[in-house]
């Protein structure tokens, strides 16, 4: 073979062997459930006599092609498995963060109804009750706690129309119907008028047959569907979650009513937290903060029967606590204005005693005293407290020498200075404050110049039960006495030093008066007057003879 032949088929054998192989490669990537192998295949035998001729240039080209081969595979296979694994990771990754995003607090994996709510539990339909709109300040015109009018509107109240447009106009309604006799008491109103429910609903009611249907659905007598004797203390937080434990809402109210309508979307399923602790305001003053629903729900059930909540159609019956009673009595002195207690037991027997006290003033103090003054100054001390009882506020008072105010009875009216009680059947005491009240010191001017003013003078016992039924006018320092047919009975004159007042001259019907006359206490409407043991009193009687 020629040289040029022999170097041809050198050529043609190293092209040859630079070709890539057409046979499956000894080695391939398997992935089975996630992991990374290399199998192994079995290698095929080739010979060739040019190889093995040109041995050392055969090896070289399979072993720089095995080389690359090998690599090359490697890092797609270890790429691959990088790139898988960390997917991996990053989902995982993503998923611990999600997570850990939600706010877990104040819930468990398992419900702790210490700290949770289910939007039908009893807890929540008394704070929906709690936080309920109050319509029982205008019982004295709808007669219905669980919707309230709104302002303005008109009643006629026996006959006499009213603009009603403040709290302050139910005054003028239940002042016509006190001057009214018993029963004659009729309340219209002038329809269009707009009402408030109790959840807070606004309806148009256009007559009173309307209105009437809604009263029916109200429970009165103080059984009211509200919880009126405690106050939600705001803002307070609440959380809902769904069935799933995941947090859908974080609320912050202020006010009863977005309360009352917060409560009232949810639906069943729904579970909400309170953010604690949480304070209430009773109706006393006292501030109550809880910490769990347990202690909510017991601070709730507490106030639902705590006091009187007013809700009834008495308006006479105002709604007052212990301590507002407590704190306007100790104010000023009160004069006593009415005080009806008949057949009250006494040293002479069974006496009517409406008269005795009439103008007589009662000063409360703070250590439980209570003085009795009839105007010149102290008579008789007691004590007195405050008590509740059935959601009632009582007056005590014990007195020595003035049986007629001594027993229980029931304070039922708190009016622009006056106080009324009353103690069962015709029994009742009203009393009007006097602050300007003040003991007037006697003095000879004084008691000539009231003497002389024109006006009759009555003459009592100082207990009130008159010991003659004639009228005196001390006119000219003379003593005309008339009967109580306006005809004089006795004559005499009078006279003045410094304190001491005589009478003279008198020879019938008050003989007996005859004498010095030493006086111990005065006002502008009376005398109290002593002689050793016995006390006289002169009470002004401008009225007789007229």
């Amino acid at each position: 073979m020629s040289t040029v032949a022999t170097a041809m088929l050198l050529k043609n054998d190293f092209i040859r062997s630079q070709k890539p192989k057409s046979s499956v490669p000894n080695k391939k990537f398997i992935s089975l459930k996630g992991k990374c192998f290399f199998q192994r295949y079995p290698k095929k035998s080739k010979t060739s006599s040019l190889t093995l001729k040109f041995g050392f240039v055969n090896f070289y080209n399979k072993v720089g092609y095995f080389l690359k081969r090998l690599f090359y595979r490697k890092f797609q296979i270890i790429m691959y498995c990088i790139f898988k694994n960390l997917l991996h990771v990053i989902l995982l990754a993503g998923a611990i963060f999600f997570i850990s995003c939600q706010q877990e607090e104040p819930f468990q994996e398992e419900i702790n109804p210490v700290l949770t709510l289910s939007a039908d539990s009893a807890v929540v339909e008394m704070m929906k009750r709690t936080t309920s709109s109050d319509g029982s300040y205008d019982n004295i015109v709808d007669g219905a706690s669980c919707l309230g009018i709104q302002f303005p509107y008109t009643v006629t109240v026996n006959g006499s129309e009213l603009r009603i447009e403040t709290m302050d106009d139910f005054q003028s309604i239940e002042d016509i119907l006190d001057a009214a006799e018993e029963g004659a008491h009729n309340v219209q109103i002038t329809y269009p008028i707009t009402v408030t429910l109790s959840d807070y609903t606004e309806t148009v009611i256009d007559s009173e047959a309307v209105l009437q249907d809604h009263v029916e659905r109200c429970v009165e007598g103080g059984t009211d569907d509200d919880i009126e004797c405690v106050d939600v203390m705001y803002p307070v937080n609440l959380f809902t979650y769904n069935p799933n434990l995941q947090q859908t809402s974080n609320v912050t109210v202020n006010h009863d009513m977005e309360l009352r309508r917060f409560l009232a979307g949810l639906d069943d399923a729904d579970l909400i937290s309170i953010d604690f602790p949480l304070s209430f305001e009773m109706f006393d003053g006292i501030e109550v903060t809880v910490n769990n629903n347990t202690e909510l729900a017991e601070t709730m059930d507490r106030a639902a029967e705590a006091c009187d909540e007013d809700d009834d159609s008495d308006y006479n019956d105002d709604d007052f606590t212990k301590v507002s009673l407590d704190s306007i009595l100790v104010t000023c002195p009160w004069l006593v204005k009415k005080l009806n207690r008949i057949d009250v037991e006494s040293s002479q027997g069974y006496v009517d005693i409406t008269e005795q006290y009439h103008e007589n003033l009662l000063t409360f103090m703070e250590d439980g005293r209570v003085n009795l003054d009839d105007g010149f100054g102290p008579v008789s001390e007691g004590d007195w407290s405050v008590g509740v009882s059935d959601f009632k506020v009582f007056i005590t008072l014990e007195f020595k020498d003035a049986e007629a105010f001594n027993g229980t009875m029931y304070t039922y009216e708190i009016g622009e200075g006056t106080i009324k009680m009353d103690g069962g059947e015709n029994d009742e005491i009203i009393l009007q404050r006097f602050c300007a009240y003040e003991v007037q010191a006697c003095s000879q001017a004084f008691i000539e110049e009231n003497l002389l003013t024109g006006c009759r003078w009555s003459i009592t016992d100082g207990r009130g039960e008159f010991n003659e039924e004639i009228t005196i006018d001390f006119s000219q320092k003379n003593i005309l006495a008339y009967n109580a047919n306006d005809i004089v009975e006795d004559e005499g004159n009078w006279n003045i030093s410094d304190t001491t007042l005589a009478f003279g001259d008198m020879s019938t019907t008050l003989e007996y008066y005859v004498g010095d006359w030493q006086v111990v206490a005065c006002s502008e409407e009376r005398f109290r007057l002593e002689r050793g043991d016995e006390t006289l009193v002169l009470v002004k009687n401008c009225d007789a003879g007229l």
